[in-house]
């Protein structure tokens, strides 16, 4: 059962990156992810290294972005836990995106204005299904508004087993007012929604 009121949120900054942190290095359950794949226009060479050594490597990167300004997102909490995550940014910060074929060859109408994008969650194995990641889309949507607002762009799973603990699902974000623009590859749509700034 989904209890999403027992859950808090924060913004991720220098001061949580502790518990940003604390989240990713869980045994298990990303790898050497981090959450930095969208953020950068190509990958690193990485031939010679270890699962440890691109680990580090996209820790040390992540943080310095965050540092910077430059990676947003939405830590989930439970009683003061992490347990989820929900990565969000304007269009600059997910540069491996546009750089993607798949996102070239749609054929769909351009953007006006501020473009962001929700491109990854993450949540502990022992929450999923619980409603943490519609907890974190919930607070991301806010956020935007309190930053002005735009056009936000999603591109969730529509089969079981295509890596939706990553992407979400469609109906989660159907949920949130969210409208299919197009297909996205095989396993995987285009949403957008309208999101009004906060007066």
């Amino acid at each position: 059962m989904e209890d999403r009121t027992r859950y808090t949120t924060k913004e991720l900054t220098a001061a949580t990156w502790p518990d940003f942190q604390r989240l990713f290095r869980r045994p298990g359950e990303w790898g050497a992810c981090w959450c930095i794949y969208y953020q950068r226009k190509k990958p690193p060479p990485s031939a010679g290294m270890t699962l440890e050594q691109r680990a580090e490597r996209n820790r040390r990167d992540k943080k310095a972005m965050v540092k910077s300004g430059r990676s947003h997102g939405i830590l989930v909490y439970d009683a003061g836990e992490p347990v989820g995550w929900c990565q969000y940014g304007e269009k600059d910060e997910a540069p491996r995106i546009d750089a993607s074929r798949k996102y070239k060859a749609l054929d769909v109408e351009p953007v006006g204005g501020r473009l962001w994008r929700i491109s990854c969650f993450s949540v502990d194995r022992k929450y999923r299904k619980m409603g943490v990641a519609k907890t974190g889309l919930s607070a991301a949507l806010e956020s935007i508004k309190r930053q002005g607002g735009g056009t936000v762009e999603a591109y969730p799973v529509t089969r079981r087993g295509a890596l939706a603990t990553w992407f979400g699902t469609v109906s989660m974000f159907e949920e949130r007012g969210f409208k299919v623009v197009s297909p996205f590859g095989r396993s995987n749509v285009l949403m957008r929604k309208k999101v009004v700034p906060a007066r």
